[in-house]
């Protein structure tokens, strides 16, 4: 799980502040913005 949010944050952003990045991971919701292809791109959600 780590390593998808690393992924999906801070190795594809670049952020200005620690407030930048959290108010991102704050957006970032794996059940509902992460599309998988085991779910022929649906959310987990």
């Amino acid at each position: 799980m780590n390593r998808t949010i690393k992924d999906a944050t801070v190795r594809r952003f670049h952020y200005e502040s620690h407030e930048q990045l959290r108010q991102h991971l704050a957006d970032f919701a794996y059940n509902f913005g992460r599309r998988l292809k085991t779910l022929k791109g649906l959310t987990p959600y």
